[in-house]
C-alpha cells in the first residue's frame, strides 16, 4: 500500500470513528424513540464501516 493510499484510510477510520461516536452520543440524548432507534442503526453502520477499513490495514 502506498503512502498516500495509508494517508486515506487513516482519514477514513478518523470520519467513521467520529460518525460512530456522534451517532450514540445522539441516539442516547434523543427522547423520540424512532429516531434514536435510528441513529442506533447508524451507529451499527459506521461500526461496520470503520471494522471494514481496518481489515484494509
Amino acid at each position: 500500500m502506498t503512502c498516500k493510499e495509508l494517508l486515506y484510510v487513516e482519514d477514513a477510520l478518523s470520519h467513521e470513528c467520529f460518525m460512530k461516536s456522534s451517532s450514540l452520543m445522539a441516539s442516547s440524548k434523543l427522547t423520540d424513540a424512532s429516531l434514536a432507534s435510528y441513529m442506533k442503526d447508524l451507529e451499527a453502520k459506521h461500526t461496520e464501516l470503520f471494522d471494514k477499513f481496518l481489515s484494509l490495514l
